[in-house]
């Protein structure tokens, strides 16, 4: 079984569907309303559990209602929550979504404990990486942190996978990059990262996050597909026609189902293609973790 250790954020997300986003000032009727576990780690601790990993998470939660539901949650998925700390000063983070008609979503999130996981709190977790196949983190914890997850994984000889989002409001630092294996930004969280215009292209944004010294470079494009940019070169792989209800957590689905595919051992455009799957079919459903699919499901999605 492949073993992926996550470290990163844990939200109680609030969705609201409107028929579109309401601009500054204005306030939008809605119609459905949903309240259920995301976080873009968690999220992606679900997404890999569900398609067969063993999945280790670490990650501070609040000792209140949302923390508590959160981790039975966790556990009635069968993730190893072992090294999720259960903060006594500082409740769980909070998201609240507003997702359109197109499925497209607005996300304002309260960080809560989320700011308070520690290099400290990856180190009690060494066990766990120096066993993992991959070491998966985000940007929705402490930079200290994610960079500790990192050298942890380096330390180890662990693939360590960086999905920087969301788009990081400071430079990633040469201390995290060295350490970095495979980074999966999307085209926003790109042009973030190297500083670039809107009009920059993909390409030229592979080529600027690989001259960092990253070896896999996977830059998301939503309905336009990946590109992919490593030793073999720049190209381009397609995205699978579906129809988008939520969009919420398809980056998380996508960074999830490439970890479990990496553990198995999978190369890079045969992982690739798998996470575009898993990310494909969850747009087809409404929220975060609800979306998320099981491996028997995508290995009967129809993708034509």
């Amino acid at each position: 079984m492949a073993r992926v250790v996550v470290v990163g954020s844990a939200n109680m997300d609030m969705v609201v569907r409107a028929p579109r986003i309401p601009r500054p000032g204005e306030t939008v009727v809605g119609s459905q309303f949903v309240m259920v576990p995301g976080g873009k780690g968690a999220n992606q601790a679900v997404a890999a559990a569900r398609l067969g990993a063993h999945v280790t998470f670490v990650a501070r939660v609040g000792n209140d209602l949302f923390g508590h539901h959160n981790l039975e949650g966790y556990e009635a998925e069968g993730i190893d929550c072992r090294f999720i700390v259960q903060d006594e000063e500082t409740p769980s983070g909070v998201a609240l979504i507003a997702v359109d008609a197109e499925g497209q979503n607005a996300i304002v999130v309260a960080p809560g404990a989320n700011t308070r996981l520690t290099p400290e709190d990856v180190e009690r977790a060494e066990e766990a990486i120096a066993k993992a196949d991959v070491v998966l983190t985000q940007l929705e914890v402490p930079i200290p942190t994610v960079t500790r997850a990192a050298e942890m994984a380096h330390k180890h000889g662990k693939r360590l996978i960086l999905n920087p989002a969301p788009a990081p409001s400071q430079p990633l630092t040469e201390d995290l990059l060295r350490y970095v294996n495979v980074l999966t930004p999307n085209e926003t969280e790109a042009q973030t990262i190297c500083n670039a215009p809107s009009y920059a292209s993909p390409e030229a944004l592979g080529q600027s996050l690989r001259s960092l010294g990253v070896p896999v470079v996977i830059i998301t494009l939503g309905s336009e597909g990946v590109l992919i940019q490593d030793d073999s070169g720049m190209r381009r792989m397609p995205a699978y026609p579906v129809q988008a209800i939520d969009t919420t957590a398809a980056g998380d689905a996508f960074a999830g189902a490439l970890a479990v595919a990496m553990a198995e051992g999978k190369g890079v455009e045969t992982a690739v293609q798998f996470a575009q799957r898993v990310a494909a079919l969850s747009v087809t459903r409404l929220g975060a973790q609800p979306s998320l699919p099981y491996r028997a499901e995508v290995e009967t999605f129809d993708t034509r």
